[in-house]
């Protein structure tokens, strides 16, 4: 990559991946590629004097993203009983991003403060949610509901309740072993409870509810709730644009998590967000379980205006400084800024 132009992304990261050979970039590592790709692009913004998301995004990109934060741990990410890996609240309701950050922030201290009543422990797990010893996903839901209530706000109003089941983790054998409830699902089952969860539950989005190798559950689940509930593939979809061309083919999820580290460059994330969005998906920009206090991923969350971000808890420093990042941007947009609120939910109009 010596001597390239930096402004050449494109050109740039299709040298890396040639570089590497590898289908899965098993070579150099997606990881190492993916660093080599965003020095390239935070050098050429920075030549340019522009933001890392006005140099990629352009001069509209203003839309702030509404936030997913994750207040309850479970699943591979906690040391408790709880299968599902994620439940987290979304200030759908707030008026700027600002306004979202300190509505998350009153509803996790409230919860706190009712885990602590009812003497559970408050110690925290990979992304910064509590990890209590609770067993259900609805004795997790049923304590998230209640601090927003008691914090003033309006469940599925103001915020709304985001589930990450990772339901790969706990498939085995052809059905969903939720060791921490003692039952053993079939799909179809799984499907039911689910769809049991949302129509009880001020849920507006499920992650990775079905598991990658479970494409019939996945497109019963679409075609049961996916138009009133988002979708998002994770697993099944690896941020790879091709892959996520066969999920939208065959029925599977209405949105889809974009982690560039999954995938390695720049370029191709971006190829995957565009994918999304030509077909009438949403996106949700994400952080990973193991994380830095690097913010590329808000810039790329404004850049792209998909409108959701994904970044952990309101505790431990690499995930809030993506946070005070978006705050920053919000501030530097001033008034142009736009908060994305409950339409960042509904998928944009499919593109001929």
């Amino acid at each position: 990559v010596i001597g390239r132009e930096a402004e050449d992304q494109a050109g740039l990261d299709a040298a890396l991946v040639a570089t590497d050979g590898t289908p899965d970039k098993s070579r150099l590592g997606a990881n190492a590629i993916l660093g080599v790709s965003l020095a390239a692009a935070k050098a050429a913004a920075a030549a340019h004097r522009l933001p890392l998301y006005r140099y990629v995004g352009g001069s509209g990109s203003r839309l702030l993203p509404v936030p997913m934060m994750n207040i309850v741990n479970g699943g591979a990410h906690a040391d408790n009983p709880l299968d599902f890996q994620e439940f987290m609240i979304a200030p759908i309701g707030a008026g700027t991003f600002a306004e979202a950050v300190r509505m998350g922030s009153e509803v996790f201290h409230t919860l706190r403060r009712d885990l602590l009543a009812a003497g559970h422990s408050t110690g925290v797990g990979d992304e910064g949610g509590f990890a209590p010893s609770l067993r259900t996903a609805e004795e997790a839901l049923d304590f998230v509901v209640a601090a927003v209530e008691r914090t003033g706000y309006r469940p599925g109003t103001d915020i709304g309740l985001v589930m990450d089941p990772a339901s790969s983790e706990f498939f085995r054998d052809g059905v969903y072993d939720y060791t921490g409830e003692g039952v053993r699902r079939t799909p179809a089952e799984q499907v039911d409870h689910l769809v049991t969860l949302i129509d009880s539950y001020p849920v507006v989005s499920v992650e990775d509810p079905m598991a990658e190798d479970d494409r019939a559950g996945w497109q019963e689940l679409t075609a049961r709730v996916g138009a009133r509930c988002q979708l998002t593939g994770d697993d099944v979809f690896c941020t790879d644009a091709a892959i996520l061309r066969e999920g939208i083919a065959a029925g599977v999820a209405n949105s889809v998590l974009v982690k560039v580290n999954q995938i390695g460059t720049l370029t191709e994330a971006l190829a995957t967000v565009d994918t999304a969005h030509h077909a009438g998906y949403t996106v949700v920009m994400s952080h990973r379980s193991g994380e830095t206090e690097d913010t590329t991923i808000a810039d790329l969350a404004v850049a792209t205006g998909c409108g959701q971000i994904k970044t952990g808890s309101l505790s431990r420093s690499d995930r809030t400084a993506k946070y005070n990042r978006l705050m920053r941007i919000e501030e530097q947009l001033g008034d142009s800024a736009r908060y994305a609120g409950t339409a960042a939910l509904h998928p944009p109009r499919r593109r001929p």
